[in-house]
């Protein structure tokens, strides 16, 4: 079996902009692979477990529910309380989105409960927000537009 090779420290930041720039392209796989590769250096890396977590979200369809966990448990993870609350409410606006895309039945009233969820956890966000990050806002906005 083949070994993964360790990622140098001083790449971690062009490593990152490689994960937006994957993401950008709609490679997630891509992007979340060298999300691991800086974790397996630097496992506190906060920018990396956000993309991550936006990287697993990207990936949602109609089995979502494993990746949805592994985004959550990402998620505790973040350090700071925003970050939880905001990248939760991104989790579940976008599992609201994969079921209203679904088509099947009963998908609107799944999409309406997540869209919920995550509006709850946007209000927690946009209390604690960062100066001049209205964020939390913009996505809860999102979520009534739905």
């Amino acid at each position: 079996m083949l070994e993964l090779k360790k990622l140098h420290q001083n790449a971690i930041p062009a490593a990152l902009e490689k994960v937006e720039r994957y993401r950008l392209l709609t490679q997630p796989r891509l992007a979340e692979s060298i999300c691991h590769d800086i974790l397996a250096v630097e496992e506190t890396n906060q920018e990396a477990n956000r993309l991550l977590v936006l990287v697993l979200t990207d990936q949602f369809g109609l089995n979502s529910n494993s990746l949805a966990k592994r985004a959550r448990e990402i998620t505790a993870k973040l350090e700071s309380e925003y970050d939880r609350n905001y990248y939760s409410g991104i989790i579940a606006e976008r599992l609201g989105k994969s079921a209203l895309d679904s088509h099947t039945p009963g998908s609107n009233h799944d999409a309406y409960e997540w869209f919920h969820e995550a509006m709850e956890f946007y209000d927690q966000a946009e209390k604690l927000h960062p100066e001049g990050n209205d964020d939390a806002i913009l996505r809860w906005n999102t979520c009534v537009r739905q």
